[in-house]
């Protein structure tokens, strides 16, 4: 190493700076991706991976409002790692090292210090995945979101087409994790690259940028086709169902009380101050200021933040967004340097909003597994859930349902496999525990990726219940199946049927407390048609 020149020793620091992002991200997700678990999220997409690895599809096969891009990349974990937890969570760490990677790379772009571009995507790669630990919807449409953002202000900040032709990519991407975030953000973009090049038209740019989202659009029909997948299905299910749940979500939204929207998120206000300080400056000294890239590049952090807090508060979920707080940082830090240089006390402002926010988001949510309903459990008491499956070999198992006896839960459980192995029907599974299936190695029909009213499936009263009633009707007839086993505790609905069959053409039976057995019988509403 004494004998390299100065270049190849910074080329060799940023090798080994992003080997140690690589180890650390993935290892730090992993470990607390094995503690603790909420099961009406936790296991959605170990099933539906496991589901799609098998050649049954969202939107064709089950009725699905969020996530295929997760089952689609789960399937693939499946195949190449095994069925395992252990594969499962590396879905999700491989992800959190996605984000962390490009925070570095895209930091490192605009000249930082790479000893800095690595400490913001350290204290990144601690707050963006490891609070659910296992693959999340939101989470995949956050880190996709932001790396989308990173694309557009790199296609501002560099000359090279290849950043405006990736964005659309990573746009629809993000929109096939989740819807929201990703078409906020994809509005953002739009709006600013269309006021942008109305100051800075380059047709070379443009057509990059219709490019990408031409060979997405093409791709995805093409996949779809393959898979024998309707776009109409595709449509019913992820854009208008969702789309006719907006008022609802709206109402979460409101009041926009100072205490919910600034008290709650200071510390990623704290985060913008320098940004706007820098805005405000520029434009007092010099209008044109605003038909810069750099103004664009700042607003688009400025507006991205702002509709990760309309997303969280929209959302019923425990708080996953302060993964944005060093992104933000890293970018003060970069006009902190370009404008207040002589100003030392603003960059020990930044250190420690990153250390302090990191340490406590850390604590508060990865620690105590918050995000899963966790934080006043005793995690000691979790239990090795290797005695369901060697599949969850070395998975703490505890939930917020039994915290104070998880291995009865998991007693209670294995109770009711069993008594569903027995039973040699054709079979559908409702349960919040979506590994039942995947453990008994069969395919269960079921209908629905989530087993959970009104959020994921119209209720009755919806004006798209008719629409959903007749593909679950579709579903059981082209099934042919001949029971469907309820599996409590479960959160959504304890009796999927009532609004879709007759009476006359199910009976139900209680088990015990947590297995409700409803036999289909011979009725002309299950006769094909």
């Amino acid at each position: 190493m004494y004998f390299l020149s100065s270049s190849s020793l910074k080329t060799w620091k940023k090798k080994l700076y992003v080997l140690t992002l690589l180890i650390f991200s993935i290892s730090i997700n992993q470990y607390y991706g094995f503690i603790g678990i909420f099961p009406e999220d936790s296991f959605i997409i170990f099933n539906s991976g496991y589901d799609t690895l098998n050649g049954y599809y969202p939107f064709k096969d089950y009725w699905t409002t969020t996530g295929p891009l997760l089952d689609v990349i789960q399937a693939i974990f499946f195949k190449i790692f095994g069925v395992s937890w252990f594969s499962y969570i590396l879905h999700a760490s491989f992800f959190n090292f996605l984000i962390a990677l490009a925070t570095f790379l895209t930091l490192s772009k605009f000249g930082l210090n790479i000893n800095f571009c690595f400490f913001y995507a350290l204290s990144i790669s601690i707050l963006a995945y490891p609070n659910a630990g296992s693959p999340f919807m939101d989470h995949h449409s956050n880190i996709l979101s932001t790396i989308s953002l990173f694309a557009f202000i790199l296609a501002l900040k560099t000359k090279s087409n290849f950043y405006w032709f990736v964005l659309p990519i990573l746009l629809c991407l993000s929109f096939l994790a989740k819807q929201v975030p990703a078409a906020y953000v994809a509005l953002i973009v739009t709006f600013l690259s269309l006021i942008y090049f109305a100051f800075n038209f380059n047709v070379k740019k443009i057509l990059a940028g219709f490019s990408g989202l031409l060979f997405f659009v093409i791709l995805y029909v093409l996949i779809m086709s393959a898979g024998n997948i309707s776009l109409l299905a595709f449509f019913e299910q992820y854009i208008l169902f969702p789309q006719s749940m907006g008022k609802d979500r709206l109402d979460l939204l409101f009041p926009l009380e100072f205490k919910r929207v600034v008290l709650r998120f200071k510390l990623i206000h704290l985060s913008l101050l320098i940004l706007f300080a820098v805005v405000i400056k520029k434009m007092i000294k010099d209008l044109n200021y605003l038909k810069s890239a750099e103004f664009f590049i700042i607003l688009s952090l400025i507006t991205f933040s702002f509709s990760l807090i309309v997303a969280q508060l929209m959302t019923i979920n425990a708080k996953y967004i302060y993964f944005i707080i060093p992104v933000l940082v890293g970018f003060s830090h970069i006009y902190y340097k370009k404008y207040f240089d002589n100003k030392k006390y603003i960059f020990y402002f930044l250190i420690v909003l990153t250390v302090s926010s990191t340490v406590w988001y850390h604590h508060s949510y990865n620690a105590s597994r918050k995000f899963m309903d966790l934080g006043e459990v005793n995690l000691k008491k979790a239990v090795n859930a290797k005695i369901l499956s060697d599949k969850f070999n070395k998975l703490k198992w505890i939930t917020v349902l039994q915290p104070d006896n998880p291995e009865k839960e998991i007693n209670e459980i294995q109770k009711n496999m069993d008594i569903i192995k027995n039973d040699k029907r054709r079979k559908t599974i409702v349960t919040d525990y979506q590994f039942m299936s995947v453990f008994l190695s069969i395919y269960d029909f079921s209908p629905n990726r989530v087993w959970h009213s009104g959020a994921n499936y119209p209720e009755i009263n919806h004006k798209y219940f008719l629409l959903y009633k007749k593909f679950f009707l579709k579903k059981l007839i082209e099934n042919k199946v001949e029971v469907v086993y309820v599996v409590k505790p479960l959160w959504g609905d304890d009796d999927v049927l009532r609004n879709i069959l007759n009476q006359d053409c199910y009976s139900k039976e209680i088990i015990n407390d947590n297995l409700i057995e409803q036999s289909l019988l011979n009725c002309e509403q299950l006769k094909k048609k």
